[in-house]
């Protein structure tokens, strides 16, 4: 990496540099999943608290040709209730240098716009899916909209949007008996699955560590049914990845709490409200809206997300005993 990227870019104090931004479209989503938020849902931002896509679309394109992003993933909530999303993923692929464009999505309405996310420009997308079974997935996910994430996966395989990666959290005694049968299920129709620990991200603040599935166990699972080698090392990847039986098929597993891969994080967040969190677990932000919509240049902007990264901590402290979970539920941060 040359001195002048270094110098422009977004490097913390401890010679980490982000070129993955992650993006929240909206705090809003359309699943009422039970790690996440309560039934009844949340106090959604209100419509002036957001950014618009116009502002959205700035902060991207600085990011990209000012601060050295080379990829960017659109998140919620929910990103697919965003009206702008087209526009929004349209404008940040006809930036140059172009950047990586992905989602994560629940797949709910993606059967109706993976063609046109695939014309606007989008890359990949991730899928949430956490069971195979459509009775387990209304329970866990408070809808009754299983048919319509699996045919949300198969519309984005038909779009061109591979490989598509499916999200997994597994919750003990709900659906940690499926880690089998949906490797299984996605090895046979191409899909990248990828088990996710359950983080300490709920609005309800009642994660407990005692009750989490760990990476540990999701593989002695996998274990029981399948080979699994693991690939080479991972860098900046939050997966690990295993070959399966051999390949090509693999299975990664992104083990946030057990097995922290900080040392080599290059992620900063934007939240839809405006606002720069340099780690998923940070209790601080730094307000980019309020120069927005003040008037401050791009260059003004730029050196306020380069100060906010600047103090980035060492890692995300998940073990200290003076660990604090974020204010921000999950669908507030993005992903």
């Amino acid at each position: 990496m040359s001195t002048q990227s270094l110098a422009g870019g977004l490097v913390d104090g401890f010679g980490r540099m982000a070129t993955d931004l992650r993006v929240s479209l909206t705090d809003r989503c359309n699943l009422r999943c039970t790690y996440c938020m309560p039934e009844e849902g949340l106090d959604w931002l209100a419509k002036p608290e957001l950014l618009t896509g116009e502002e959205i679309s700035r902060l991207v394109r600085i990011a990209v040709t000012r601060l050295g992003v080379t990829e960017v993933r659109f998140t919620g909530g929910e990103p697919l209730l965003r009206r702008e999303i087209l526009d929004i993923v349209s404008e940040a692929a006809a930036l140059d240098p172009r950047p990586t464009l992905s989602v994560t999505t629940n797949g709910i309405g993606l059967a109706r716009i993976a063609g046109a996310l695939v014309t606007a420009g989008l890359d990949r997308v991730n899928v949430s899916l956490d069971t195979l079974d459509p009775v387990r997935f209304k329970a866990m996910t408070r809808r009754d909209r299983h048919a319509d994430v699996l045919a949300g996966l198969a519309a984005a395989v038909d779009a061109g949007l591979g490989p598509v990666k499916v999200n997994t959290v597994l919750m003990r005694g709900v659906n940690d008996d499926e880690a089998p049968a949906l490797l299984a299920w996605c090895l046979e129709r191409g899909y990248e699955l990828r088990f996710i620990e359950q983080m300490p991200l709920d609005a309800q603040h009642g994660w407990d560590r005692a009750e989490m599935i760990t990476a540990g166990e999701i593989l002695e699972s996998l274990r029981a049914e399948f080979r699994l080698d693991a690939e080479d090392a991972r860098g900046s990847n939050p997966a690990e990845r295993w070959l399966v039986d051999g390949g090509p098929g693999t299975v990664g597993v992104i083990a946030s709490v057990t097995r922290p891969f900080c040392g080599a994080c290059d992620r900063t967040r934007l939240t839809a409200d405006g606002q720069i969190r340099n780690c998923l677990f940070a209790r601080e932000e730094s307000d980019l809206r309020s120069a927005l919509r003040g008037g401050a240049g791009d260059a003004e902007i730029a050196e306020r997300w380069r100060a906010a990264m600047r103090t980035k901590k060492a890692g995300a402290g998940i073990d200290a005993p003076t660990f604090l979970q974020p204010d921000r539920p999950m669908s507030a941060i993005g992903g």
